[in-house]
């Protein structure tokens, strides 16, 4: 009887597994126990993988051996997030990772470094160290190409935070944290049939198309771009989702004012590149000299309306780019020198807002301040970019001469402290129209018309118009936006931000929602462990062994007394 039991039980035993597994089999099921969710998807990003109409196929070319431990470890982070990737996309994604350095042919693997690297994959080196202890320098290409029907797009998967180096263990966490963003803003790219429309306006000096032609590329990847007059045609900018006012010089009228209002108050979104002075750069050059003069072109009544207001200052920044003045060498020949520059302030992001979270140092010109003004519940204000501690404002009108190069303001002189230089508006606004006789502006219209407050709506006010604008070379070429034409150095954190801020402007709670995720970094401290290297080894190697030895011994003891007493 007790050999038929101890058989039905086996056989019951393998029949609730085979069914387990075959459940299992049919229908995915895993459990995410961490605290922030971090192997869970958004639900935004399973919905786009779930509605792929065509297979997507992902290169990534972090492969190899002698790679770092720390982008070994993102090596299997990515494969993770793949896989998870291809749970819900199913058949309609594939991936392969891919040494790039694999050939021993070095025409052949420096062919494929300048493919990889023509079609928008950044390099970083490392070094390897052999067992004979000979360190050689190795390319790696910590990124993928993803493909969809006939388009392909080239995804860095490595973050360049402002800091840190590139393989560095905090670097890649930070990488890390923002891989299913990276993923998915990718394939989003390539699997929209329908972009949202955005618009530049122009009409009032605004850049020209040439000063906004990087940019607009990037910002084309995601919307339709579209540049106009207002015109002061109300209504114009109706289904737009967002508007960009790049730099103007030249003053609104109160019809274009009108015009924007009422868009605004339409639930519409606008990114308010602004300068608080009239400075020219050119001017330095040619004369020498400079003067920063107030800039008035008819917008301040209605920023204050909206809670905030550019000044009219000009502030300088210890922490600057350079410009670079032409001296005459030794030789009698000419050659450029370049001279820190506290015109040209360079911008660390805080990283608290989703918006400025992990970008590149951004580079500004002549910058001036921008404060928020009034209270209104209905107005959530908050700060995203600002100055580093060491500042000086000056007044204005100042004269701005190359020649304070070498009379840059002392240490003592720099103690304004952090200023603002762009502030997020969000909520319900009040027009700037209201209490006031539009009719005067437009004869046919009534005031019971007018819109007084709006829908939910955001603005982002930065008191910098080049932040967006790119150098363009004398045959027409643009260079990228960030570039600095004195060092030859990119800031990529211009592109960044303005990226983000037109994302974050047109986007509900899609793509920011999950670049806004925070994954809980639970790191050793190697100081600690570096301390206590023999305990830890002793603890992790002996310990398991000695436990076991323990247990083996017990149960041994308790067999044995269990069977003699039987």
């Amino acid at each position: 009887m007790k050999v038929k039991s101890k058989i039905l039980k086996l056989i019951i035993s393998y029949i609730i597994i085979i069914i387990a597994a075959y459940l299992l089999s049919v229908k995915f099921l895993r459990f995410d126990l961490t605290s922030e969710k971090r192997y869970t998807l958004s639900k935004y990003t399973k919905n786009i993988l779930r509605n792929l109409d065509d297979k997507i196929y992902v290169k990534v070319y972090l492969a190899g051996d002698g790679l770092p431990v720390t982008l070994k470890k993102y090596q299997r982070d990515i494969k993770e997030e793949l896989d998870e990737f291809k749970i819900y996309a199913g058949d309609n994604l594939d991936y392969e990772f891919i040494d790039p350095s694999e050939s021993k042919d070095k025409e052949v693997r420096f062919g494929l470094y300048k493919t990889l690297t023509d079609k928008g994959l950044l390099p970083i080196e490392t070094t390897e160290v052999s067992e004979g202890g000979k360190t050689s320098v190795k390319m790696v290409f910590p990124g993928a190409l993803i493909s969809f029907k006939e388009k392909e797009i080239a995804v860095n998967l490595l973050q360049n935070t402002a800091g840190t180096v590139p393989e560095s263990e905090e670097n890649v966490n930070y990488s890390l944290q923002s891989l299913e963003y990276e993923l998915t803003n990718a394939i989003q790219k390539l699997s929209r049939t329908q972009k949202p429309e955005i618009a530049f306006i122009k009409g009032h000096g605004e850049l020209n198309e040439y000063e906004v032609m990087d940019i607009s590329s990037v910002l084309s990847e995601y919307y339709t771009v579209k540049t106009g007059r207002i015109g002061g045609q109300p209504g114009i900018l109706d289904g737009f989702k967002a508007v960009i006012i790049a730099k103007p010089v030249r003053e609104f009228s109160e019809q274009d004012k009108f015009v924007i209002d009422q868009y605004i108050m339409q639930g519409g979104n606008v990114l308010w590149l602004i300068d608080g002075t009239n400075t020219n750069l050119d001017s330095l050059f040619t004369a020498s000299y400079t003067m920063a003069l107030p800039l008035d072109i008819n917008l301040d009544d209605m920023l204050f309306q909206y809670g905030v207001r550019v000044n009219k200052d000009l502030l300088t920044d210890k922490f600057s780019s350079a410009i670079g003045i032409t001296l005459e060498g030794p030789d009698g020949k000419p050659y450029i020198k370049n001279y820190p520059w506290y015109y040209f302030p360079v911008i660390v992001s805080d990283n608290k807002h989703v918006i400025t979270k992990y970008i590149d140092y951004i580079k500004t010109e002549f910058v001036s301040t921008v404060d928020t003004v009034g209270y209104d519940k209905n107005i959530r204000k908050t700060v995203l970019l600002k100055s580093s501690e060491y500042t000086k404002q000056d007044p204005i009108p100042a004269k701005i001469e190359l020649s304070m190069v070498n009379n840059m303001p002392s240490d003592n002189e720099m103690h304004g402290g952090k200023k603002n230089i762009a502030v997020l508006l969000e909520g319900k606004f009040v027009s700037c129209f209201k209490n006031r006789p539009v009719e005067k502006y437009f004869p046919d219209l009534r005031y019971s018309d007018v819109i007084l407050e709006s829908k939910p709506a955001k603005m982002i006010v930065v008191s910098d118009g080049d932040i967006i604008r790119n150098e363009v070379s004398r045959d027409g070429r643009p260079y990228p936006i960030g570039f600095d034409r004195f060092t030859r150095h990119t800031f990529n954190g211009n592109k960044e931000f303005i990226l983000n801020a037109v994302n974050y402007l047109c986007d509900d709670e899609g793509l920011m929602t999950i670049r806004s995720r925070e994954l809980k970094m639970r790191l050793l401290n190697h100081k600690i462990v570096s301390e206590n290297r023999f305990l830890i080894q002793l603890i992790n190697v002996v310990l398991p062994v000695l436990l076991i030895s323990l247990f083996g011994i017990a149960v041994y003891f308790i067999r044995k007394r269990k069977y003699k007493r039987s």
